[in-house]
């Protein structure tokens, strides 16, 4: 498998509510500061590097945001992942604490979704380094059938309260309007042309996806990523043509997202019609056939992965519930409305469909059923727990994460970036590594240990 850099980024929903005990609540605003009161330490404005090499920072709208360190592998990139939901969760604990010291008795809720009640939304977004030799054109032309249909897999469920209750696939499909765009708050494109490589600019291209829903299920963030990181190798090799263009790609994202069978069809370029599972079998296909001779681990366990989810989806997608987040969310929602009688979008289900996203391990939806086996997994809990505190070892972030802790240990002036670091005092200099593939710089290095 061809070596590539892949990182995620969570947007996460924040309520700060007020305890029964009584007592001052907070804005949401207050709450986010609080939230990172313990790792800021003086600073204006909530961004900082972490010993994980990943960044944690506020986004617009209030809403924390986790990026992963660099990883060069899929799997370390899920357990980096799940890092961050851990990260959060004692952060969310320990800004309560700090709360109450201070007179103020709310609680905090931190969510791994995409939308809140409103009907805002906010995103899960993948960064995938691409060779810049491909033409921007190709290799759109290439990904948006893909990305368009593989939410039969990836979609994390919701609850449409505009639509009388009714259940989509996809949390993000709804708020995607056109083929290709630059924008991620408004006119968002199912691609994105942001291109910032944090790299060598004449060698690299960073792909910035923002079609995707967050997951919950470790199963489905590796499933994501790794068939993605199939189709891009693809894309750059040349095996790939664009017989599966689809005629109206904004409106078919919607109209896949509806289907719960997952049996409507939509249109080809070509006039030829398929449904979206059918589509993923034929990427399936050329990829099973052109990885043929590919002994790579990593290559066969995604294949295998993703003939067993587009099997199930062709046969019967309830037999999905320990992989896919919308197949377990429906399955669970099905049951608490039946059992109660209630309408699709009552409180009460909408408050379920939200809770199933709930970071709190002792409370969330997900973790209970990850606590009782319900659920198929991809990293162990001692695995995650070490990513919490350790950077990958094969990337640029080996050596950031190093500092970061050295700075926090000796309270050193600096500015730490993805691709520098900047000392404040008594160096004056600015460190680049353009290459996020190389874990390790020579002079950097004489630097750190000289200090």
């Amino acid at each position: 498998m061809k070596r590539r850099i892949y990182g995620l980024e969570n947007e996460y929903g924040i309520i700060c509510s007020a305890d029964r005990r009584g007592g001052k609540a907070l804005s949401i605003q207050n709450a986010v500061m609080y939230l990172f009161r313990e790792i800021i330490s003086g600073r204006m404005y909530p961004d900082v590097f972490l010993e994980n090499g990943a960044r944690f920072y506020q986004d617009i709208g209030c809403h924390p945001e986790y990026a992963t360190p660099e990883c060069d592998d899929v799997r370390e990139l899920v357990m980096h992942d799940r890092a961050g939901e851990r990260i959060i969760e004692y952060l969310a604990s320990s800004a309560e604490e700090k709360m109450r010291q201070d007179g103020f008795m709310g609680r905090i809720s931190v969510f791994k979704n995409n939308t809140d009640t409103p009907g805002n939304t906010y995103g899960c977004h993948e960064n995938y380094l691409m060779d810049r030799s491909i033409g921007f054109r190709q290799m759109a032309t290439q990904l948006i059938p893909f990305f368009v249909t593989r939410q039969v897999f990836i979609g994390a469920g919701k609850v449409q309260k505009s639509n009388r209750g009714r259940f989509s696939i996809s949390q993000r499909a709804q708020h995607i309007r056109e083929d290709i765009s630059i924008a991620t708050t408004t006119a968002r494109g199912i691609i994105n042309t942001r291109d910032e490589p944090h790299a060598d600019r004449e060698k690299y291209r960073r792909l910035h996806v923002i079609v995707g829903d967050s997951n919950m299920s470790e199963f489905v963030t590796y499933l994501k990523v790794g068939t993605t990181a199939l189709i891009l190798q693809m894309i750059e090799e040349g095996a790939l043509d664009k017989r599966l263009e689809l005629r109206e790609s904004v409106r078919a994202i919607m109209q896949i997202s509806e289907d719960l069978s997952c049996r409507r069809e939509i249109e080809l370029q070509s006039g030829k019609r398929m449904t979206a599972v059918a589509l993923q079998r034929e990427y399936w296909n050329r990829s099973e056939q052109y990885f043929a001779r590919e002994t790579d681990p990593f290559i066969r366990d995604v294949l295998a992965k993703w003939d067993l989810v587009l099997t199930g989806l062709e046969t019967d997608p309830d037999s999905l519930h320990r992989q896919l987040d919308w197949v377990a969310k429906r399955r669970i929602l099905e049951r608490y409305v039946a059992s109660r009688g209630l309408d699709w979008d009552s409180h009460a289900v909408l408050r379920l469909d939200l809770e199933y996203h709930n970071i709190d391990t002792s409370k969330g939806i997900f973790y209970r059923m990850e606590r009782d086996g319900f659920v198929d997994r991809v990293a162990t809990d001692d695995e995650i727990d070490n990513a919490m505190r350790h950077p990958p070892k094969t990337t640029r972030a080996a050596f950031r994460g190093r500092f970061v802790k050295l700075q926090n240990e000796r309270k050193i002036l600096c500015g730490v970036n993805w691709s520098y670091i900047q000392l404040y005092e008594p160096y004056q200099k600015l460190y680049l590594s353009t290459d996020p593939l190389q874990p390790e710089y020579d002079e950097a290095n004489r630097m750190i240990y000289s200090m």
